[in-house]
C-alpha cells in the first residue's frame, strides 16, 4: 500500500533539521538507495536515501522549510498496484488533504480567491505545539509558521498560505507581518503603557535574515525575537545589524553555555620551543613531494595523541556514576566555518603517522566548510585541539567540548627572547593551554600530560619512532 516518507533522523541527538532541496518531482519514479532529498542540520547538509522503491506520489513538506521535526511525513511513495484512493488516505493519514479535496479546493478559490484556507484534516503528527482549531477546522500551517505567528501575536485565519494545499508557510506570515495585519488578541509586553498600541513594536519590510542602517528583518527580530529581545531593539537608538541565529549557532551557544555553567574548568600552560619541529617539518615536506604538506597543527594533533596515551587518565570522560576511560584516542580538532565551528574528528590518532594526519585533516577540513561531513565524523571524540596561532594569536583558553575533560588551545609560533645555558637567546616559542575538566583530571594529570606533550614538541623526531 502507498506509504509515507518519514523526516529522517540523521544522528541519535537530531531532533529537527531543514529541507534544503528535493532531488525527485511528484511522478518521478523512485528506486531503493535512491538519493531523493537534501537535509541540513545544525552542522551539516546529509542527503537521504529511499528506502523502498515506487513512485513520489505526492510531496508534503517543499524544499526550504525550516524546523522538519524527525518522523514527520514529508512525502507519500506509491508502491505497485496502489490506486489514488490508497495514495489519498496515505496523504490524508500525514495531515494532507486527499486528491478530491484539492479539486473542491480550486473551485473554491476561484469562487473567493481571497479567502484562507481552512481544512478538517488531522494535524500532522510532527506538531509538538499544535494551534488551536478553528470553528471551522484545522488552519493548515507549518510548525514554525505558527511559533513565528504565535510570538508576533499574528491571527493566522486571515493569511493565505502559499505552500502546498494552501498550507501557510514561514513566508506567507513574514509577509503578513510586513503588511501590517490585524494581530491577534495577546497579553501586553512587560513594562508597556495600556495606551499604547498593539502595534507599537517597529514595522518592517520584507528582508533578508540581515539588514543595516537602524532596521532590522521580520524574521531576525519582529516575528521570532523574545520579548528581551524586542526590548533591547527599542532601546538601542543608534544602527545595528540584526542577524538570525541559524541552527548551529544556537546549538554552539547551548553547549558551551552549558560546558560553563556545569564543568569545573581549570588551565594550565606552557610554553614550547619549536625550532627542531619547524627545520623537521621542513624536510620532510621537502622529501614528501607533491600532495603532501604537514603542518605545524598536524605536530600539535600527533604529540597530543602520543601523550593521551602516556597519560591516559586524561583520555577520559565523567558521568555521575563512574570516570569513564576511553581506550582509543580520537582526537577533534575546531575548524572554523561560516556561521560557527565544527570539530571532525581523527580517529586512533595515536596509531597514525604526520603524513596520514595530515591527508586526513585536510580532507575532513574541506568537507566541513562545504557542510558534506557525516555526523560519525564530528560527534564523538575524547580530547579536541584547537589551534588560532594561525590568526597570530599568542594564547588563548578554550571551552571543554562536553562529554570530553580537556581541550589543548594553541598559539602563534613566535620568535621571543629566552634563556639557554645562563644566556639571553632568540627562540621560536609556542603557547599552548590545557583546559582541564577538575573533576576528571586533576592538576597533576594535567600537568604531566603538558609535560608529556612538550617533551614531544621539542623533540619532533621521537614522534616518529
Amino acid at each position: 500500500m502507498a506509504q509515507t516518507i518519514l523526516m529522517p533522523a540523521l544522528s541519535p541527538t537530531m531532533t529537527e533539521g531543514t529541507l534544503a532541496k528535493w532531488l525527485v518531482s511528484a511522478g518521478d519514479k523512485i528506486e531503493s538507495g535512491q538519493v531523493i532529498a537534501e537535509i541540513e542540520t545544525d552542522k551539516a547538509t546529509m542527503e537521504v536515501e529511499a528506502v523502498d522503491e515506487g513512485v513520489l506520489a505526492e510531496i508534503l513538506v517543499p524544499e526550504g522549510t525550516e524546523n522538519v521535526a524527525v518522523n514527520t511525513p514529508i512525502a507519500v511513495l506509491k508502491e505497485e498496484g496502489d490506486d489514488d484512493a490508497a495514495v489519498a488516505e496515505a496523504a490524508a493519514g500525514a495531515g494532507a488533504p486527499a486528491p478530491a479535496a484539492k479539486a473542491e479546493e480550486a473551485e473554491a478559490e476561484g469562487d473567493d480567491a481571497g479567502e484562507a484556507e481552512v481544512a478538517a484534516a488531522p494535524a500532522p503528527k510532527a506538531s509538538a505545539k499544535p494551534a488551536a482549531d478553528g470553528e471551522g477546522g484545522r488552519i493548515k500551517a507549518s510548525p514554525l509558521a505558527r511559533r513565528i505567528a504565535s510570538e508576533a501575536g499574528l491571527d493566522l485565519s486571515g493569511v493565505e498560505g502559499t505552500g502546498p494545499h494552501g498550507r501557510i508557510v514561514k513566508a506567507d506570515v513574514e509577509a503578513a507581518i510586513a503588511s501590517g495585519a490585524k494581530p491577534a488578541e495577546a497579553p501586553k509586553a512587560p513594562g508597556r503603557s495600556d495606551a499604547a498600541p498593539a502595534a507599537e513594536a517597529p514595522k518592517a519590510t520584507p528582508a533578508p535574515a540581515q539588514q543595516t542602517g537602524g532596521g532590522y528583518s521580520v524574521a531576525a527580530i519582529s516575528a521570532a525575537a523574545s520579548a528581551q529581545t524586542r526590548d533591547l531593539v527599542d532601546k538601542l537608538g543608534m544602527p545595528y545589524e540584526a542577524e538570525a541565529n541559524n541552527g548551529m549557532r544556537k546549538t554552539i551557544a547551548r553547549r558551551l553555555l552549558d560546558a560553563k555553567q556545569t564543568v569545573p574548568h581549570f588551565y594550565l600552560t606552557v610554553d614550547c620551543v619549536i625550532d627542531r619541529l619547524l627545520a623537521v617539518r621542513k624536510e620532510l615536506n621537502e622529501r614528501a613531494g607533491d600532495g603532501v604538506k604537514i603542518s605545524v597543527n598536524d605536530f600539535v594533533v600527533r604529540a597530543s595523541a602520543l601523550s593521551l596515551r602516556k597519560v591516559p587518565a586524561a583520555n577520559a570522560a565523567w558521568t555521575d556514576e563512574a570516570v569513564l576511560r576511553f581506550k582509543d584516542v580520537d582526537v577533534s580538532v575546531a575548524v572554523a566555518i561560516d556561521g560557527g565551528l565544527i570539530t571532525p574528528i581523527i580517529r586512533k590518532a595515536d596509531t597514525k603517522g604526520l603524513a596520514a594526519i595530515s591527508s586526513e585533516m585536510r580532507d575532513l577540513a574541506t568537507r566541513a566548510r562545504d557542510g558534506k561531513l557525516k555526523p560519525e565524523e564530528y560527534q564523538g571524540g575524547t580530547f579536541s585541539v584547537s589551534n588560532l596561532g594561525m590568526y597570530g594569536i599568542r594564547e588563548f583558553s578554550a571551552i571543554i567540548n562536553p562529554p570530553q575533560s580537556a581541550i589543548l588551545a594553541a598559539g602563534a609560533a613566535e620568535q621571543r627572547p629566552v634563556v639557554k645555558d645562563g644566556a639571553l637567546a632568540i627562540a621560536t616559542v609556542m603557547t599552548v593551554t590545557l583546559s582541564c575538566d577538575h573533576r576528571v583530571v586533576d592538576g597533576a594529570v594535567g600537568a604531566q600530560f603538558l609535560a608529556a606533550f612538550k617533551k614531544l614538541i621539542e623533540d619532533p623526531l621521537s614522534m616518529l619512532l
